[in-house]
This record gives structure tokens, C-alpha cells and sequence, in this order.
């Protein structure tokens, strides 16, 4: 009984926000009140279907009793998108039912469905389009039928997204490329699967710790609790889940205090890489390359989203981290990046490289935003460097190693440890993410390198794993020989994206997203955590480049 969040990883419901911080308020206004309203049955007379409309929590509709199934239907007057349906139930509740929405009010889409109801109060933050919106019981808790004190919708009228979100999840304004893949199924499950797993991830992971105003995503598996990497995947997903999660800019507006307020010691236009549990930056307070970029891309996808003339000029503060990136997070010699600000001519680790950084899809929205013609060189270069690799040290895998060294002369894997393990040469907890990585540009730009670079991929896991994603072991020689067992999302969620190139893996695809959708949140891996979300984000036809 009581408010709560209902959260079914299959059930079609934009959540609650998540426990421990405040509820929700939808943005969108109310629609319903007072609106024309029908039901299937009236118990008695002054139980009319109207009165679950009229704003009071002393009167109420009541079905028949002893009867399934029983509706009630709203008419709204025009299409609107819905966001939110709110039900405050009497002692006679549903035990199972369907929110449900209607052009014409024959032809109807679930919004959201149950088989668990609790009654009390069920506040419900949806993603549907129509005219009408329908409540349609199923399966009663009690002896008696089906009664509501209150049906509220909320919603935008003539379907526009609402205000001050300028593209709103699931509008997929921006169209992937001829001829890729989603996983089966209706675009309102696929989406919802995606804002459940987003709604835990947040719970899990997104904090407001030390004060100031921060928001921070935790790092429980990484060297210390807030690292660059953590930060700017956070930035890139409240960014994208706008209009999805009412709270997403005023989390992502304590993501740019923390951002600012944690410069990096080298560029202070860049973030310091590493905080201790009293979020003060530590070892060095340097920057990292693979954090900077995301929280860059992060603030171009808020430009987008919300505009640059609130609390914080996203557009400004991305075009000074985008140079600052260039000025000292690019090696000016090859046009790759370096792993650092820190990283300087003569040490050991200017000629070294990191593959899972090459963000193809990152650099265009970089040479859009700037109108800087070095994203374009920097850009090539990179894929470059991915087809030399793949030809000349995975030609039957397309596998790419943790780390890349001598990149001013032949770039190459590494032979044993170069920074953090015996395992830099080979792929493993980094580049497990490249997969994505490539498959986020193939899918978006339908460029031809990525798709290439992309399909090899595709091809050799598909039939390493032979069909079945249980088989992707956690890391591999790059002549594809396993080199440890077990599971992780990090490494077999990548390969979804990947997958969604092929016109031929739909199956494949499928298990995929299948598997992703039967893994639970481990809340002592982020790493983990934030690559499947950014990947059933990207396979969903989601993820678009500012």
C-alpha cells in the first residue's frame, strides 16, 4: 500500500525516481481533470465514471462487482504524449492491469501492465501517445470490483514533447542508418526496458555525497570512489534520458558543479580524474582522456537537450573542454589521443594509447560543435589506426588490444604489461568496450570504416560464442584464444552494437538483448552497469549525436 515506484524490467513504466531521493514531479501538466470519462460498468449511482476525474478524493467510480475484466476511459480531447498516470485506489484495487492509450479509442497500445498490483497509490511515469487514455482491469484483489478515487493523467497536448526538452526519450529524432537492426519487439517495451534498467542503474550508482550541490556517479570497482570515467558516463546518460526522468537536468546540473569544481591540475578546463570518499581530488589531480571526452559529449547533448542559458552555459563549458581535450589530451605528432593531460613529451607513455578512447562518434560532435578541422584529421587517424591493427594483428577476430604503444612509428600491441596489466596487449577490461565504441558510429554516421571495422567483429563472436551470448568469456588473445571464463556485462553487452550492423543477426541481436535484459545490476560494478545501460541505450535507436 502506500507510494511507491513499480519498476518490472518488462513492465512498460518510466519509474519513480529512486529510493533514498525525493519523489518525482512530473513536468508535464495534468490533462484529465474534468475531462469526458466512460466505464465499462457503474456499481451504483454516485460511483459514476466521472468522479475519478473530478479532482476530489471523496468521491470515486466503482465497477460492477464481481466482474473481469472492468475499464475506465478518459478522453483527453486531442493527441497528447503521456507521461504520467497517477491511480489512487480504493479498498477494491486491481490486482492486474493495463494502462493503455488510443488515437481513436478502438485500436489501443499497453503504456504499462501488472500482474502485481498493491493498490494504495500507484504514480506511474509512462512514454504514449493518444487521445485516450484507458485503465483496463484484468484480474481483482477483492471480492468486489474495481474502484478509483482518482484517475489523473499527465501529459503535452498534440503530441509535442515537453517543454524545454529537445529531444526527449524515445523521439529517436535522429535516424540510425540505412539498414540497422533494433531487437524485436514494440519501441514502448524496448524503451521501457531501458528506462527500468536506467531507474536502477540511478539508484545504484548516482549519489549526492560531501554536499555542494554535487551529484556524483560512485565507482565502487575502480581505485577510488569518483574517478573522470564514472563522471562523464553519467554526464552521456541523464543527458540522453530526458524527458524520460523529470529529475535528469537538475542531476546533471550537480554533475557540471562537480565537474567544475574538480578541475584537473594540468588543464583546469579538464576534470581531475580521481576523488577520495571526502571528494577531494588525489594522485596528482590530473586529468584522463576516456572521462574527458564523455563529459565534453556530455555537455553538447545538454546544449541540445535544455539550452545554454540556465544555470550553466553547456555550450560554452563543452567547446573549452573540447579544446582543452585538443590542447592536451591529443598527441600533436600522430593526432591520437594520449591517456592524459600528464602524459608528456618524453616519458614513456606519449607514444601509448588506449583503444576503448576512440570515440569516432565523439570526434564529429566535436568537429560540429568547435567548426575545427583537427577533429576531422583526428578522426581519421584513429579509424586508421583501428583497420591497421585489425588487418595486421586481428585479421580473424577484428579484436583490438588494451593498449597501443609506438604510435609515432608501428603501432602495435604491447608484449606484456605496459600500464596495468600483463594483459595490456590482449583484450581486456578495456577494450572490451570497443565493440560499442565502433558500433556507436557505424550505426549512427553508416560510416563505411566503422561498419567494416564493426562487421568483423559481429562476425568472429558470433561464431566464437556459436549463437549463444553465454559463451562470451571475459577477455581473449587477439587471435580470439579465451583467456578467462566466467561472465560480465562489460564484456558481452558490447557486442550487441556490433551485432545491430549486420543485417543478418537479427537472432543474434536478439539473444543479446535477451541476456542483457536477464542480467541484474551488480551494485559493486559500475563498469559494468553503465556499459550495458549505454548499449541498450544505443540498440534501442536511442543514443544521437549533437
Amino acid at each position: 500500500m502506500g507510494n511507491r515506484s513499480v519498476l518490472g524490467v518488462l513492465g512498460l513504466v518510466l519509474g519513480l525516481l529512486a529510493a533514498g531521493t525525493t519523489s518525482a514531479t512530473a513536468a508535464d501538466p495534468l490533462v484529465s481533470r474534468g475531462k469526458a470519462v466512460t466505464a465499462s460498468s457503474v456499481e451504483a449511482t454516485g460511483l459514476e465514471a466521472d468522479k475519478a476525474v473530478d479532482g476530489s478524493t471523496s468521491t470515486r467510480w466503482a465497477s460492477l462487482e464481481g466482474r473481469d475484466p472492468e475499464w475506465i476511459r478518459v478522453d483527453l480531447g486531442s493527441t497528447h504524449s503521456v507521461s504520467r498516470v497517477r491511480l489512487n485506489w480504493e479498498t477494491a484495487y486491481a490486482r492486474a492491469y493495463r494502462v493503455q492509450t488510443s488515437p481513436d479509442g478502438s485500436a489501443w497500445t499497453d503504456v504499462y501492465s501488472t500482474s502485481a498490483g498493491d493498490g494504495g497509490v500507484d504514480d506511474l511515469y509512462v512514454s504514449g501517445t493518444g487521445r485516450y487514455v484507458r485503465v483496463y482491469g484484468t484480474a481483482r484483489a477483492t471480492e468486489w470490483g474495481y474502484s478509483l478515487w482518482e484517475f489523473e493523467v499527465y501529459g503535452v497536448g498534440d503530441g509535442t514533447p515537453s517543454p524545454g526538452v529537445g529531444v526527449p526519450f524515445g523521439s529517436r529524432k535522429q535516424p540510425y542508418a540505412a539498414g540497422i537492426l533494433r531487437p524485436s519487439g514494440s519501441t514502448s517495451t524496448l524503451d521501457a526496458a531501458v528506462v527500468d534498467y536506467y531507474q536502477r542503474w540511478k539508484s545504484a550508482f548516482v549519489r549526492q555525497n560531501c554536499g555542494n550541490g554535487w551529484y556524483q556517479v560512485i565507482s565502487p570497482d575502480a581505485d577510488h570512489p569518483y574517478v573522470a570515467e564514472a563522471q562523464g558516463y553519467g554526464m552521456v546518460v541523464v543527458a540522453t534520458m530526458a524527458g524520460a526522468d523529470p529529475d535528469a537536468r537538475r542531476i546533471f546540473d550537480g554533475l557540471v558543479k562537480w565537474k567544475i569544481d574538480h578541475p584537473s591540475s594540468i588543464n583546469p578546463d579538464l576534470l581531475a580524474a580521481e576523488q577520495d570518499v571526502n571528494c577531494r581530488s588525489v594522485n596528482g589531480g590530473d586529468g584522463a582522456t576516456d572521462g574527458d571526452l564523455d563529459v565534453a559529449y556530455g555537455l553538447l547533448l545538454a546544449d541540445r537537450q535544455w539550452g545554454s542559458t540556465g544555470t550553466y552555459d553547456y555550450k560554452q563549458l563543452a567547446i573549452r573542454h573540447i579544446n582543452a581535450i585538443k590542447a592536451s589530451e591529443v598527441n600533436p605528432s600522430t593526432n591520437l589521443l594520449k591517456l592524459g593531460d600528464w602524459a608528456s613529451a618524453g616519458d614513456q607513455y606519449y607514444y601509448l594509447s588506449r583503444s576503448s578512447d576512440w570515440m569516432v562518434d565523439h570526434f564529429r560532435a566535436f568537429r560540429k560543435a568547435t567548426g575545427d578541422g583537427a577533429w576531422d584529421t583526428i578522426r581519421a587517424a584513429h579509424q586508421n589506426l583501428i583497420a591497421r591493427l585489425q588487418q595486421n594483428f586481428a585479421p580473424n577476430t577484428g579484436l583490438l588490444p588494451d593498449f597501443v604503444e609506438n604510435t609515432n612509428s608501428s603501432p602495435r600491441p604491447p608484449a606484456g604489461q605496459v600500464l596495468e596489466s600483463t594483459n595490456d596487449g590482449k583484450y581486456w577490461w578495456n577494450a572490451c568496450r570497443v565493440p560499442w565504441r565502433i558500433g556507436a558510429d557505424a550505426v549512427t554516421s553508416g560510416d563505411s570504416s566503422s561498419l567494416t571495422a564493426a562487421r568483423k567483429l559481429n562476425t568472429w563472436v558470433k561464431s566464437k560464442a556459436g549463437n549463444n551470448p553465454n559463451n562470451i568469456g571475459m577477455g581473449y588473445q587477439l587471435n580470439g584464444t579465451q583467456i578467462s571464463g566466467g561472465s560480465a556485462a562489460a564484456f558481452f553487452a558490447p557486442f550487441a552494437v556490433v551485432a545491430a550492423t549486420d543485417p543478418g543477426s537479427q537472432a543474434w541481436l536478439d539473444a543479446l538483448w535477451s541476456k542483457m535484459l536477464q542480467t541484474p545490476i551488480d551494485g559493486s560494478s559500475y563498469f559494468s552497469a553503465s556499459i550495458q545501460l549505454q548499449v541498450m541505450i544505443t540498440v534501442t535507436g536511442n543514443h544521437w549525436v549533437p
